[in-house]
């Protein structure tokens, strides 16, 4: 007496990605696209991308319309599963990581201005933490800040404001590279 199942074999193509998988794959493609399109160009020349994709890319730059940019999208997104991937996304990482870092340091600063107008004591905790800036000119901006402060609200310039984070931001390192 025979079995009437179906012997499964071990070559029965349930090795490759199954269709919903690929789609994941080519939807996470296209919107690695998307943050490629993101950066500045300036970031795309070490990626050594083909020269039709940089021709892509600067396509969908130029397209307004949505559908018109949606099929673009799709058509980067074609042309990203014939390169690595894997060079894009860490250049997208670094960007995003160092967007993040300036963005950190801008936030630091702020809070070192609302803290150096507030009182005398973090005045010298920000000279003990920056022994290699001007003192004087630190301290006249802090007063300018404050006078200003002091002022009626329609009577503010803000400059000082202005200048006092200028200053902190620029003893703090933020946009140097």
């Amino acid at each position: 007496m025979q079995e009437n199942t179906p012997e499964f074999e071990d070559d029965d193509d349930f090795d490759r990605p199954s269709k919903s998988q690929m789609k994941r794959d080519m939807t996470a493609l296209q919107k690695l696209g998307e943050e490629l399109l993101a950066l500045p160009e300036s970031r795309w020349e070490p990626l050594a991308l083909p020269e039709i994709l940089y021709d892509a890319l600067r396509a969908a730059k130029k397209i307004t319309n949505f559908e018109g940019r949606r099929r673009q999208m799709q058509y980067i997104g074609k042309l990203m599963r014939k390169i690595d991937a894997e060079p894009v996304r860490e250049a997208v990482a670094a960007f995003k990581l160092g967007h993040a870092q300036d963005s950190l340091k801008l936030h630091q600063s702020e809070r070192w201005r609302e803290r150096l107008l507030a009182s005398d004591d973090a005045l010298q905790e920000f000279l003990n933490a920056h022994a290699d800036i001007d003192i004087q000119q630190l301290r006249n901006l802090v007063r300018a800040a404050r006078k200003d402060a002091a002022n009626a609200p329609e009577k503010r310039s803000g400059r000082a404001f202005r200048e006092l984070f200028q200053f902190i931001k620029a003893s703090e390192g933020v946009g140097d590279e």
